[in-house]
């Protein structure tokens, strides 16, 4: 069970709120470009965490990146990885604070009424509590949410299959979509990075510890083909009606019922990744910087929040930035890092410049 738990704290986990915005992504460049991007960047992530996996097994326990940066790198690595680190999962956090709030509100407020702002304070309260609980409790919510998720999925897929049209796929290509050509590669590189969960996984193993290398692989193709097939419902049975968070326009389609169903499944999917990714950054806190675990909890938790009080609350801007350019940077360092256990290793340079081009690119945008 230790290594069941450990494959769905990291497939759990990855699965999240950045799979709302992939058929909205692929209806703009096509399905199989988004396929596309997800066999090169899926790649590139399983390289990246294995070679994370490797460093975290000779490295110390209860170290987060930036402990393990602080070793391999210096100083300098450590202040990085500090900045990448928190700002990345505080993002992540906000993210999923921000659709988790929206979905609890359209779940439950058309039964109990009340505000869209009480729903995201409860969303809050039971993620924080939950977080306070430890790695146990929350890797058996991440392994049963994941059982849960996958069978909301198939009720959907069963219940729509009917109205799926294959020829929605080939709605967007990258010829008529050029200037969407890279709209997917923040999005799914946020959608499949795990390299801040390894060293959790291999705290989940216990003293299996040597299982970690070939669970990772596992761990991250089974959200990729979690991504496309929900990809391939989603577009399949919207269309042209697809929308930027995805399941709203499946109302138009199946009716009040599965929209009700797939907001409960999207649910699963942000709760299960906001408590796993909490507890992590809480451990940076705790473990790293030395602050006391209770007051790590406070930081960790109320942060998020607090952006979201102060009125950010556009979930596609924060994880476009946190995918390319918090993880991308989070990628540079771990490769930046292997490089001093395996200086011979070639595949670093060009999963390298991948990283740094995605970044340079992002950059360029924003100041457009």
């Amino acid at each position: 069970m230790k290594t069941i738990y450990a494959i769905a704290t990291l497939s759990g986990t990855i699965i999240g709120v950045g799979l709302f915005a992939l058929p909205y992504a692929a209806l703009k460049v096509g399905f199989w470009t988004l396929a596309g991007y997800f066999l090169i960047l899926g790649t590139l992530v399983i390289l990246i965490d294995l070679f994370f996996g490797e460093l975290s097994l000779k490295t110390p326990d209860f170290k987060r990146l930036p402990g393990f940066a602080k070793i391999y790198l210096g100083n300098w690595g450590r202040n990085a990885a500090y900045v990448t680190t928190i700002l990345g999962i505080f993002g992540a956090l906000l993210a999923y604070l921000i659709v988790g709030g929206e979905f609890l509100t359209e779940l439950l407020s058309p039964i109990f009424g009340g505000s869209s702002l009480f729903y995201t304070f409860l969303y809050f309260v039971i993620g924080a509590f939950l977080i306070f609980s430890g790695i146990k409790a929350i890797a058996k919510v991440e392994f049963w949410g994941l059982i849960a998720f996958v069978a909301i999925l198939l009720v959907i897929f069963f219940k729509g299959m009917d109205f799926i049209n294959i020829e929605n796929l080939f709605i967007g290509n990258w010829r008529s979509g050029a200037e969407n050509l890279f709209l997917p590669y923040g999005i799914v590189l946020f959608s499949i990075w795990g390299a801040a969960l390894i060293p959790e996984a291999e705290e989940t193993l216990g003293e299996k510890k040597n299982l970690l290398l070939k669970i990772i692989p596992i761990a991250i193709l089974i959200p990729i083909i979690v991504y496309l097939f929900f990809t391939y419902l989603i577009l399949g049975i919207t269309g042209p009606q697809t929308t930027e968070s995805a399941l709203m326009g499946l109302k138009a389609v199946l009716g009040d019922g599965i929209v009700f169903l797939a907001i409960l499944f999207g649910l699963l999917t942000t709760f299960t990744s906001y408590i796993t990714l909490g507890l992590t950054l809480k451990k940076v806190f705790w473990y790293d910087l030395k602050i006391t675990e209770n007051l790590a909890w406070l930081i960790t938790c109320l942060v998020p929040l607090v952006l979201y009080l102060a009125g950010i609350k556009s979930f596609i801007a924060v994880i476009g930035f946190v995918g390319t350019i918090m993880l991308g940077l989070d990628g540079i360092l771990i490769l930046l890092m292997y490089r001093k256990i395996k200086p011979k290793q070639i595949l670093v340079y060009p999963l390298f410049l991948i990283l740094l081009a995605g970044i340079v690119y992002q950059i360029i945008y924003f100041i457009k």
